[in-house]
């Protein structure tokens, strides 16, 4: 099984950048597991970003926006997931499917290269919000509290800033 790094942090915390010279710092051979299924203009800007951010830094990308367990990712590889909180959007409300779903097709991941750093949306409270939300933010913490238990470092971001939680931080450039 793959050593799993999970990346927490708000929006625009600065999350992705760091994932992502994270992970070209650890293989040979990059993969980066895109789950944004685009809805919005939004979307499509932050995929944009995204794919100048990590330029030149040999990812093959593969866009999945459910079912990554199933990714084509060679054993040896060093795999960014970006994100956990899009992957379960698109389980939970495209699907029906569920938050512990989602868990086992992220450890089906880790079993399947080196390194997986996955990236997710931290502190966003259920309490604040009602309906739908609320119980999308409720499984989304969830899921984080379980994939850091499992996970052998845990970072957190805040303006552009990690701190480890879990772990030793790894040195990035």
């Amino acid at each position: 099984m793959g050593r799993l790094i999970l990346v927490l942090g708000a929006n625009n915390s600065g999350k992705s950048l760091y994932a992502e010279a994270l992970t070209a710092r650890c293989a040979a051979r990059r993969c980066y597991v895109a789950t944004m299924d685009p809805q919005t203009e939004d979307n499509h800007r932050r995929i944009a970003r995204h794919r100048r951010q990590r330029q030149g830094l040999g990812f093959q990308t593969l866009e999945l926006p459910v079912q990554v367990g199933c990714a084509p990712v060679p054993p040896d590889s060093a795999v960014l997931l970006e994100d956990v909180s899009n992957l379960l959007s698109n389980v939970l409300f495209a699907q029906g499917g569920s938050c512990g779903q989602v868990f086992r097709d992220l450890c089906a991941l880790r079993r399947r290269c080196a390194v997986l750093v996955a990236v997710s949306i931290h502190g966003l409270d259920p309490a604040a919000y009602q309906g739908e939300t609320a119980v999308y933010l409720r499984a989304l913490n969830s899921l984080n509290r379980r994939l850091a238990a499992q996970a052998q470092t845990v970072i957190l971001m805040r303006d552009r800033v990690p701190t480890p939680l879990k772990g030793e931080l790894p040195y990035v450039e």
